[in-house]
């Protein structure tokens, strides 16, 4: 792979009577673009011949190495070591805000200069050359993800704007998809244009509520909404995916329901919650 930084509803239930999903094709004319719900916020996204990875975590069931890696911010269920150590390659990208970068280079990456660090508002250019030579260009812009009123005590937030961690707008196959993070209905959010798919978090106290999500996506219109990171405590089931798809009937966006919390998951993941 080569590298090349340059600044610059339709309601789908497809788990209301039965286990939801761990898959959805998102097509395109070059070939679909296929998501995998791993583990809460943990996505893998594959197209071409490539693996993308967002905020990937040890109790998530991986079998593929990443050729490019993003992490939005450096809670443990969205950045855990052990796991980037796993997954990537001697070739692996990555694209964090500047806080992490230096932690990812602790894990010795042979070509350390693959660690980029994002900045909110600026386009990144990831390209490589599939199996028949054809360039394929991956576009990712950092959008900014933050609370705007809840935090852990008063005076402060659990996602300080102040921190500059990133959500992200990946273009890829022509199709703008967009994961969210931890963030509330921040007004960059509202103001996004294009969205063909919108990952958006929705659990208490972190992030913001069904009807707060429902309504940013009512004024971003994404053409499809995957509600994900919908769940606190891991193994309690919040049913705020549930709510989100109610609140969107009428609109003009598809809610795609998968199962981000596999038992086998959310057993590592208490388990170690609880060390």
């Amino acid at each position: 792979m080569t590298r090349l930084f340059l600044p610059f509803a339709a309601i789908s239930f497809a788990a209301t009577a039965h286990a939801a999903p761990s898959t959805s094709i998102i097509p395109t004319k070059n070939g679909p673009i296929k998501i995998t719900a791993k583990f809460h916020a943990s996505t893998q996204i594959e197209y071409r011949g490539k693996v993308i990875i967002v905020d990937p975590v040890s109790a998530a069931s991986w079998t593929k190495k990443a050729d490019v890696i993003l992490i939005t911010h450096p809670h443990p269920d969205h950045l855990d070591l052990v796991a980037i150590a796993k997954l990537k390659k001697s070739d692996t990208e990555f694209l964090a805000p500047y806080s992490l970068t230096d932690s990812i280079r602790t894990l010795k990456i042979t070509q350390p200069e693959s660690v980029g660090t994002v900045s909110i508002g600026t386009d990144y250019s990831l390209n490589w050359i599939d199996k028949k030579e054809v360039v394929i260009k991956m576009m990712v812009h950092a959008v900014p993800m933050y609370n705007l009123v809840r935090g852990p005590k008063p005076g402060q937030k659990f996602h300080p704007k102040s921190d500059l961690w990133t959500g992200y707008v990946l273009t890829l196959g022509g199709k703008r998809i967009y994961f969210a993070g931890d963030t509330e209905a921040t007004p960059e959010m509202k103001s996004l244009k294009n969205i063909d798919a919108a990952f958006l978090p929705m659990n208490l106290p972190f992030t913001m509520t069904p009807q707060e999500a429902a309504n940013a996506a009512k004024a971003f219109k994404p053409k499809r909404v995957y509600p994900y990171h919908y769940r606190y405590p891991f193994d309690k089931d919040s049913g705020n995916e549930r709510t989100f798809a109610r609140l969107m009937k009428g609109s003009r966006t598809k809610v795609v329901l998968l199962d981000w919390y596999p038992t086998a998951a959310v057993k590592k993941m208490m388990a170690g919650t609880k060390k």
